[in-house]
């Protein structure tokens, strides 16, 4: 395989996971905006802001976090890098480049998706964005659905891997914006308003079912956060993304016999993970673990591109 069409397929991958993580995160939003809770609602939107590290480039907009202000941004700004319509044209061009290599299911559901939001100016009101939302979202398990029905081949992990480095950078984001930056000032930890919020992360992620599986408490802050670092039962938490990738990059390496730098962090993470407890986590510092995590995210991303010579 070519290393521009492994990488425009690791880039295809990132770009469809963020997009329906984006999409994922407005949804959540607007329902958590739209609780008689209404204490909560700035400190919501900016948040959604701050996870998807859009929070400096909004502000140069100079207008309010508002539900249609912020939900617009994410959604359709062109000048945002990280906007569903801007993921959506990038993975398409991915795609574009490498359309061979998919099948027609995945081809389509990129394509739709990316239809959906052409010569959209605006989200419109609540139920108009629940509704533009929820289109992403079921264009994207149209995606995945189509990656699950793909030979496994290498083209099939490339795309893998470079979802589940996306996914994992994302959980963690999330996780680290709640614990520092969600709870409106003079609101109690464990309140009405937490309870709610750390709800909305659980949506966000697509995991309410799994916690009350996992977990017989009720919604306890600190079984959140074990849940979305720790149980590698979950595809979206840090083990589990940890997991896929190592098993992706394994898979490749049959196939190319190439191994190397990514391998070893990946393994390296994979085993530290799996000797951590949810208690030395918060003994380090949760934001600590959590920022040393994205910078090492970042280094295996970069690490992956060397390795497969992407640039």
């Amino acid at each position: 395989m070519l290393s521009r069409t492994a990488a425009s397929l690791y880039w295809m991958g990132r770009y469809m996971e963020r997009a329906e993580f984006t999409a994922r995160l407005i949804e959540a939003t607007l329902r958590l905006d739209a609780l008689s809770a209404r204490p909560a609602g700035k400190a919501a939107w900016e948040s959604a802001l701050q996870v998807v590290d859009a929070d400096c480039a909004f502000a140069g907009t100079e207008r309010a976090a508002d539900p249609q202000a912020v939900s617009g941004y994410l959604t359709l700004a062109a000048d945002n890098p990280n906007s569903i319509r801007s993921c959506l044209d990038a993975a398409r061009n991915n795609a574009k480049s490498v359309r061979t290599a998919l099948t027609r299911d995945v081809w389509e559901a990129i394509n739709r998706a990316w239809l959906g939001l052409r010569g959209l100016a605006t989200t419109g009101g609540y139920e108009e964005t629940l509704a533009l939302t929820a289109m992403i979202r079921a264009e994207a398990r149209g995606f995945e659905g189509g990656l699950q029905r793909m030979l496994r081949n290498e083209a099939y992990h490339f795309v893998g891997l470079g979802a589940a480095i996306e996914r994992a950078d994302n959980t963690a984001r999330l996780i680290d914006v709640k614990y520092h930056l969600l709870l409106p000032e003079g609101e109690k930890v464990g309140g009405v308003i937490d309870r709610d919020q750390w709800t909305t992360i659980l949506q966000t992620v697509s995991a309410n079912t799994a916690y009350r599986w996992l977990y017989r408490d009720g919604l306890k802050p600190w079984l959140v956060a074990d849940m979305l670092i720790l149980r590698s039962e979950l595809p979206r938490s840090l083990a589990g993304a940890t997991e896929t990738v190592v098993g992706h990059l394994a898979e490749i390496a049959k196939r190319l016999a190439r191994q190397g730098e990514a391998d070893r962090l990946v393994r390296r993470r994979q085993t530290t993970l799996s000797r951590t407890s949810i208690d030395a986590v918060f003994g380090q510092g949760l934001h600590e673990y959590l920022e040393a995590f994205l910078i090492e995210n970042a280094e295996l991303d970069r690490a992956i591109g060397a390795q497969f010579r992407f640039a």
